[in-house]
């Protein structure tokens, strides 16, 4: 049950932090500074933050997962036991779901929101043109989601080789999820995590919901695609090496 609750506190905190950041102080700044809010890099590294400091707070308590497209991924490595799968993906969405009513009922303190544009509330997206007056075909956003979320595995389980220097591995965790935003913000609005994606989903319904299924799909797929990449390409298995 602590690696549950350890999943669930991690999860809220990424959802809470990132869409958060995303939903109030993207575009809120003193008029006179004549800027727009922490932008676009704020809130990719905010989604960063949120990841390297629940790494450190509950990682070694559950492996820090927050995700269920890390939980497929290193199932498929061969570092998560698959009797756990169900478990840490309900306790992922469950945490996503609360954080996200948590950001709704702050919003809602300020008026009825307003969920009719593309994105709002920070939902994932395809096909829109949210960001510079451009929208992404369907192929486009699988393929970035697919992509960063093979990556994002790999760069897990490499800081997280037993072979590496495990006291950093949360920042370059960190950082590389703050790098995976940076890329796709507007294109999709950066998902990589399906439980972030359904917990925004929920309260916007619509559009939010009908594409859902692509931010479940493609990181899922994505995550065992950098999982076993990763086992079969890159691991270094010294022991077998020395055996031979």
């Amino acid at each position: 049950m602590k690696k549950l609750f350890a999943e669930f506190f991690g999860t809220f905190w990424l959802v809470f932090g990132g869409c958060g950041s995303a939903i109030f102080s993207s575009q809120i700044a003193p008029a006179s500074t004549g800027q727009i809010g922490i932008l676009l890099v704020g809130v990719a590294l905010a989604f960063g933050l949120t990841v390297l400091t629940m790494a450190y707070a509950v990682g070694h308590i559950s492996g820090g997962h927050f995700n269920p497209a890390v939980s497929f991924g290193l199932l498929a490595g061969g570092r998560f036991p698959a009797k756990d799968l169900i478990s840490y993906v309900v306790a992922q969405c469950l945490g996503a779901i609360v954080a996200a009513g948590a950001l709704y009922t702050i919003l809602s303190g300020s008026g009825t929101p307003d969920f009719s544009a593309p994105g709002a509330f920070a939902t994932n997206f395809y096909g829109d043109a949210v960001y510079f007056g451009k929208g992404y075909s369907m192929g486009a956003a699988f393929l970035a989601e697919f992509i960063l979320t093979a990556f994002f595995l790999i760069i897990i389980m490499g800081a997280t080789d037993k072979y590496a220097n495990g006291k950093f591995a949360g920042i370059a965790i960190g950082l590389a999820l703050t790098l995976i935003h940076l890329i796709s913000i507007p294109i999709t609005n950066t998902s990589v995590n399906p439980a972030r994606s359904l917990s925004q989903a929920v309260f916007v319904g619509g559009n939010a919901i009908s594409q859902l299924w692509l931010f479940w799909v493609a990181p899922i797929l994505g995550g065992i695609a950098g999982g076993l990449i990763y086992k079969f390409l890159l691991q270094n298995n010294k022991e077998e090496e020395l055996a031979h």
